[in-house]
């Protein structure tokens, strides 16, 4: 069964239950299975027939598409990142910008070997771009170059508002997934998504603090 699941063994007080009327009838040992939900979000509790379902399939339409979109997503904050050296003096941004390039490189990585492994196509980090379709949260080609034309203070500003819209649309992504019915039961999936939704809380709270810092 998908690490995702877990198991609850039900006690002595659903035995006491047994009586009951509207109550369903247990077994001593019997054991309910919680589905995870959102990362902050109650699971929900599913039979034993839809979690063998659910641990037959490894992934979904809905887990691939996440992971090709997030890749691209990914791909814009590096792009974003590498602006910052010839057009900031902020030491705090500079370090700010290092762990997102450094950290979503990495994810990168390993979103492209999750899918590979997988047989799924790894479409590029810039297809968006190119094609002119934008995932939630990513900055238009004219907020880029606004972005790339800026400096000092301004430039400042600029990113760490459009790091902090572009952060939300990976919060978005994330929810979307865990919306889709029986998406996001790999374990590794799982894991990825619900530290983007960690991760990126916390940069977006810290990016918050440094815009009220600025002059």
């Amino acid at each position: 069964m998908s690490a995702a699941f877990v198991l609850a063994v039900a006690g002595s007080a659903s035995c006491r239950t047994m009586g009951e009327p509207g109550v369903a009838r247990r077994g001593a040992g019997a054991v309910s299975i919680v589905q995870p939900g959102a990362p902050g979000e109650p699971g929900r509790t599913v039979t034993s027939d839809q979690a063998s379902d659910l641990s037959r399939v490894s992934f979904t339409p809905a887990d691939v598409e996440f992971m090709r979109g997030m890749i691209r997503h990914h791909g814009q904050a590096i792009q974003m990142t590498d602006l910052i050296a010839s057009r900031t003096a902020s030491g705090d941004l500079r370090k700010l910008g290092l762990r997102i390039a450094l950290s979503q490189a990495d994810e990168i990585s390993m979103m492209k070997r999750w899918l590979e492994v997988r047989g799924q196509e790894v479409s590029g980090e810039h297809t968006d771009h190119r094609h002119g379709i934008l995932m939630p949260g990513m900055l238009t080609p004219e907020q880029m170059e606004r972005l790339a034309a800026a400096h000092g203070p301004a430039f400042d500003r600029l990113f760490l508002e459009g790091m902090i819209e572009h952060h939300g649309g990976a919060l978005a992504m994330v929810d979307e997934l865990f919306s889709q019915p029986g998406a996001a039961q790999d374990s590794e999936i799982f894991a990825f998504a619900s530290d983007v939704n960690g991760d990126q809380r916390m940069e977006i709270a810290r990016m918050g603090a440094m815009l009220k810092e600025l002059p």
